[in-house]
């Protein structure tokens, strides 16, 4: 979508999205049979609904523009709530799933390999011209932070830290060696593309994604080693300086460091913001900041202060409140998920699940230092994921791909 974004322009792209959901929906109502529907009657669903009917009583909220509330509703609650709606009623087989999987890992494949081609051959002229609006995050002291076919280079590092995750995890499944090998190369790539962009936080989706994965496989081995593993990675990064003649180890290792000046100024604004927020337990509305606050609420306060994390982000549109609600869904949605996957006996199965809500559960933690899991891919990735968790007890076994 960015890449002809990028590359064409001039298409209302946020509406021809809002427009695939209505046909995909009408299709819906047409074609699935009506006991297809009782599939809507699991605790992800009222959930999200709850989020929904939230963001909407937030439209009386004075602080922001009801075009501003509008527009950052769609991906805030609107989406969420019809991705999940839909999946819950059109997937059914395990082959729904297995497609799901590769096509993620095809496509963010090709963006890694995109975004190699734009470090080491160069971006093309349209991209040149992203680069000269946004060098102040995407040039940084002469490198590149790699972007490929993404929105920006945060989101791009961090989608292929989620997806190189899961295809790691998927590679450890009793499934066919030569499957294992790509799964692996696939994994390799994606991480390498993590690696190239400069996204720091992106380091915290592997972490936290890995210590789930390894809770859920139940193998306290492997949970004992890996987390000695994850401690002398970190470990490395924050006590030694091996790798800093390769700008991308180095560029990660600042994650470690607590007085790196991008974390201490991120830290400053959320003290200026807290004391302009205890006024306001219910936030000055969606829209208020990020895009759409400069769009339509550039006269207000918070339109001029830069989130620079969702769940601050989240924390200035609906306020402590809306903020503790909605981490409360996302951590229940989390542990839910969680405990099905805990209680899967088939092996082939088990895994994807675990890589499934490795995935989200990494893509959450990492959205506390950049805005991503409200933004295309890693969202319409992590709504899914959440379906085919709930879901899989009921999958349809046969025709396989990932077996």
């Amino acid at each position: 979508m960015f890449l002809v974004s990028r590359e064409i322009g001039g298409l209302p792209y946020g509406l021809i999205i809002d427009i695939s959901f209505v046909l995909i929906l009408i299709t819906a109502l047409a074609t699935t049979p009506k006991e297809d529907w009782n599939g809507l009657n699991v605790s992800l669903f009222y959930t999200l609904l709850l989020w929904l009917l939230v963001s909407l009583f937030e439209g009386f909220n004075p602080g922001a523009s009801s075009l501003g509330w509008i527009n950052e509703i769609r991906s805030t609650a609107i989406y969420p709530f019809v991705a999940v709606l839909l999946g819950l009623v059109i997937f059914r087989t395990r082959r729904d799933l297995d497609l799901f999987l590769i096509l993620v890992m095809v496509c963010s494949t090709l963006a890694s390999l995109n975004g190699i081609k734009q470090l080491y051959l160069g971006p093309s002229d349209n991209e040149r011209k992203f680069l000269l609006e946004n060098a102040s995050t995407h040039l940084l002291w002469g490198h590149l932070r790699v972007f490929s076919f993404y929105s920006d280079a945060g989101q791009f590092g961090a989608s292929q830290a989620h997806i190189g995750l899961m295809a790691i995890i998927l590679s450890l499944a009793p499934i066919k060696t030569w499957k294992r090998i790509l799964l692996l190369l696939c994994g390799a790539i994606n991480i390498y593309g993590m690696l190239i962009s400069g996204t720091r936080g992106a380091l915290f989706a592997i972490v936290i994604g890995g210590f789930v994965a390894i809770a859920l496989g139940k193998n306290y081995k492997a949970l004992l080693c890996g987390g000695f593993l994850v401690i002398a990675l970190l470990g490395v990064l924050k006590f030694t300086t091996i790798g800093d003649s390769n700008y991308q180890i180095y560029r990660l290792r600042t994650a470690m460091n607590p007085e790196d000046p991008s974390l201490n100024l991120r830290l400053s604004n959320q003290r200026n913001l807290a004391l302009y927020m205890h006024d306001y337990p219910f936030g000055n509305g969606p829209g208020v900041t990020g895009y759409y606050g400069k769009l339509y609420n550039g006269d207000k306060y918070l339109s001029r202060v830069e989130p620079d994390s969702y769940f601050v982000k989240i924390w200035m549109m609906y306020g402590v409140v809306g903020l503790t609600m909605w981490f409360s869904v996302m951590m229940y949605i989390l542990g839910s998920c969680c405990g099905m996957v805990w209680q899967i006996e088939d092996k082939v199965l088990k895994v994807k699940m675990i890589a499934l809500t490795a995935g989200c559960a990494g893509i959450l933690f990492c959205s506390y230092g950049n805005e991503v899991m409200n933004l295309i891919p890693s969202s319409i990735v992590v709504y899914l994921s959440w379906v085919f968790i709930y879901k899989s007890p009921l999958l349809i076994p046969g025709k396989e791909i990932l077996t």
